[in-house]
């Protein structure tokens, strides 16, 4: 019989302690024909509880969520957890070391792609390990993304609202206790190829968190992971202690959102370079001007006008002022409440 997966690891999942270790994946190329490519994971173990698992890294210019998780790896001992803890922090590993959002191998988007297959491409491979391997032995999962390169977002933890009301209140639970500036129930329209897809499929409590962008290392979106992955082993028992709260950390209470519709993505109109009106966080009311396109090569050309077709707040805007029609220059969040 045949394994699962392509992918193979020395990491025993059932062995109590902590392992640190890869999940070497094929990759041959014209340079070597059986390589690998060696992805970090840390396994650690103790006595009974659920387990967590917790990535970052899906793409490869969100860097806030590697690091904190790449600290988190480092600093956390069996002796301090209840049950198991499975950190991946950079799982689309060659588009992290190419700060790309997509794999450099094969071009693919790890997060439009799941469950992947067995015999595709890298990132396909990756995808289908996480899907059929990492899954099934997961009870709850959190995946840490930013804006990357092109967007940067109020930080936020994030999940998608459940039909199974118990479980849609357990995870609402955890990403208010993460305790980011937001926390965010949103309603994907279409979730194909999501990794949190595959683990809201099989009952997980699947969270994310948006925690930043612009292509930086910001020292609060790190401190505000760092704070929220804590606040999430507490939350579930894992380890002990005490909820460190925004009020404890320096910061408001998280306000609670959602994005209403598909509308709230505010795309570029046309080519240019996008002046923005608006800064996060700002109050915007629908109809409202929001930003403009100014044209390099026409000068005496008057720019094109960006309009709010949603009132909100500005959670996330697009930092490069260069811009191609149909870039997201804005997304429009909703204050609600619960």
């Amino acid at each position: 019989m045949r394994p699962i997966s392509r992918i193979n690891t020395d990491i025993d999942f059932e062995l109590n302690g902590k392992q640190v270790s890869c999940l070497a994946v094929p990759n041959s190329t014209n340079e070597s024909a059986y390589g690998t490519v060696t992805i970090p994971i840390t396994a650690i173990n103790n006595g009974q509880g659920p387990t967590l698992l917790l990535t970052g890294g899906v793409h490869g210019d969100e860097h806030e969520g590697p690091v904190a998780l790449m600290k988190l790896a480092r600093a956390l001992e069996p002796e301090e957890i209840n049950g198991r803890v499975i950190i991946i922090p950079c799982l689309n590993l060659p588009a992290v070391l190419a700060a790309a959002r997509c794999s450099p191998i094969d071009g693919l988007n790890l997060n439009r792609i799941f469950p992947g297959e067995r015999d595709g491409t890298i990132t396909m491979t990756i995808a289908h390990y996480v899907a059929e391997v990492l899954a099934p032995m997961t009870d709850i999962q959190m995946d840490l993304h930013s804006g990357g390169k092109t967007l940067q977002y109020i930080p936020c933890a994030m999940m998608n609202e459940y039909e199974d009301k118990d479980l849609d209140s357990k995870c609402f639970a955890a990403i208010k206790a993460f305790g980011a500036p937001i926390t965010l129930r949103d309603k994907i329209l279409d979730s194909t190829g999501l990794l949190t897809g595959v683990f809201e499929e099989k009952g997980v409590v699947a969270m994310g968190a948006e925690l930043g962008g612009a292509g930086m290392v910001s020292k609060d979106a790190v401190s505000i992971a760092e704070h929220g992955v804590m606040n999430i082993l507490k939350h579930f028992n894992i380890i002990e202690g005490d909820i460190v709260t925004p009020d404890a950390q320096g910061r408001s209470p998280t306000k609670i959102a959602r994005i209403q519709d598909t509308q709230c993505y505010v795309m570029s109109p046309d080519d240019g370079l996008y002046e923005p009106f608006v800064e996060l966080g700002d109050r915007i009311e629908v109809g409202q001007p929001i930003g403009q396109v100014h044209y390099p090569q026409h000068v005496n050309k008057e720019p094109w006008t960006n309009i709010a077709p949603r009132s909100g707040f500005l959670l996330c805007k697009r930092p490069p002022g260069s811009v191609q029609r149909g870039d997201n220059v804005a997304i429009i969040a909703q204050h609600i409440e619960g």
